[in-house]
C-alpha cells in the first residue's frame, strides 16, 4: 500500500488496520484499530490532522482531505460510503456518510447520524446526532438516522475487513 511521509508528518495505522494496497495514505494521518481503508480511497493529510477512529471504515474511492489548519476527524464504528468525499469536518460515532456524499470545511456531523448518499452538506454545517442530511444541498431531518443500519454496515466491514487480511492475494 502506498504509504507516505510527507516532511516529519508520518502515518500512524494501527496494526490490527487494513489498508488495501491500492489505497494511497500521506502525511498526518491516524487509522485506529479495526478501521479498513478500501481500493482507490485516498486520505491525504498534508495541511493539518486526520484521524479515523477504530472499526470505522473508508470505502473505494473517498478522498479524505484537510484544509490549512483545520483537522479532518471521523469517529469510531463509522461507515463512509464509497466516493464520498470529506474536508476539514467532524463525524462523530456511530455515522454513515453514503456513497457519493460530500461534507464539507467545518460541517459537525453529531453521533449517530446520516448523510444520505449524494448529499452535499455546505460549509459550516451542523447535523444533529441522529439526524439525516439529504439532498443538494442537504437540508437536516431530526431524527431519521436509521442506528441498526449503521451498526450492521459497521459489522459487515469488520468482517470484510478480516477476510481481506488474510485471503487477498495479488495474482497478476
Amino acid at each position: 500500500m502506498p504509504v507516505y511521509r510527507l516532511g516529519s508528518a508520518v502515518p500512524r495505522i494501527h496494526p490490527d488496520a487494513f489498508v488495501h494496497p491500492d489505497a494511497v495514505v500521506v502525511g498526518d494521518v491516524e487509522i485506529g484499530a479495526e478501521a479498513s481503508v478500501w481500493p482507490a480511497a485516498v486520505i491525504r493529510g498534508d495541511g493539518g490532522p486526520i484521524r479515523i477512529g477504530a472499526r470505522t471504515s473508508v470505502q473505494d474511492g473517498t478522498v479524505v482531505h484537510v484544509t490549512a489548519g483545520r483537522p479532518t476527524l471521523v469517529g469510531d464504528d463509522c461507515v463512509i460510503g464509497h466516493l464520498a468525499h470529506l474536508e476539514a469536518c467532524t463525524v462523530e460515532d456511530g455515522c454513515l456518510l453514503a456513497s457519493g456524499s460530500v461534507v464539507l470545511e467545518g460541517v459537525v456531523v453529531g453521533a449517530g447520524a446520516t448523510v444520505a448518499a449524494n448529499a452535499v452538506v455546505l460549509d459550516g454545517t451542523a447535523v444533529p446526532p441522529g439526524a439525516l442530511a439529504a439532498g443538494v444541498p442537504a437540508s437536516v431531518r431530526p431524527g431519521r438516522s436509521r442506528p441498526e443500519y449503521i451498526q450492521g454496515a459497521v459489522a459487515v466491514y469488520l468482517a470484510k475487513a478480516r477476510r481481506y487480511r488474510t485471503e487477498l492475494e495479488r495474482i497478476g
